[in-house]
């Protein structure tokens, strides 16, 4: 991220440094599903063009994760109180968590699926249900990478300023080392995407290209 014009100032504060890449990593989706990419949807996040190719990104990693051997999770949203209380104050907040009440009308019009069937688990992979931003917090997410014996996280999804950045952190924590890959993140705007990754390569995780995740996904555990 050093095309950021804090970039230097931040850098020479201590900031920014590499954490670097563990020896077992696994693949973490978030949120991958159609409300994100369908006109009309309250989630869509088509006026950002770079997050139009956010799904095609995702599928690359999933089949090089496959292909190498690596673990793949899947974090989903899932409602099903009538009246929203399961997902606490984060309803007052976001009304567009409707999308994954189960029986609302936004979640029967199938917003709340898997974008496609490259981008659905399969056997064998981690899946977690959440009621709020982070992937870990209140579900098994972090145990049951710990059992795999995982040590980095290549997070993707959406959106990067919310369930991925809060998914981040929390995976960084947790003693997981984030590896973010900005053309598998989405987010409403450009301006939030940049800035959200600034930060988080800066603080939180590395920031990685789709290349350099790929080669270590296809390389394999050592």
């Amino acid at each position: 991220m050093d095309n950021h014009a804090e970039a230097k100032s931040y850098a020479a504060s201590g900031y920014g440094r590499r954490m670097g890449w563990g020896n077992k990593p696994a693949l973490l989706l978030i949120d991958i599903c159609k409300a994100y990419w369908t006109p009309g949807s309250p989630l869509d996040l088509s006026a950002n063009k770079e997050a139009v190719g956010v799904p095609a990104s995702a599928e690359r990693l999933v089949k090089a994760a496959r292909e190498g051997g690596c673990p793949v999770a899947w974090t989903v949203v899932e409602y099903t109180q009538p009246d929203m209380s399961d997902a606490g104050l984060f309803w007052h907040k976001a009304k567009t968590l409707e999308v994954w009440q189960v029986g609302s009308e936004l979640n029967q019009k199938g917003l709340a699926d898997f974008v496609s069937e490259r981008l659905t688990p399969q056997p064998g992979d981690i899946v977690v249900k959440k009621r709020y931003a982070s992937g870990f917090f209140g579900t098994t997410l972090a145990t049951e990478l710990a059992v795999k014996g995982i040590d980095t996280v290549v997070v993707c999804g959406v959106s990067t300023s919310g369930c991925v950045r809060a998914s981040t952190l929390d995976a960084m924590q947790s003693g997981f080392r984030p590896m973010v890959v900005p053309s598998a993140c989405g987010d409403r705007s450009k301006a939030i995407q940049d800035a959200n990754l600034f930060d988080l390569d800066s603080k939180y995780a590395d920031v990685v290209t789709e290349e350099e995740a790929l080669e270590k996904f296809l390389a394999g555990w050592k």
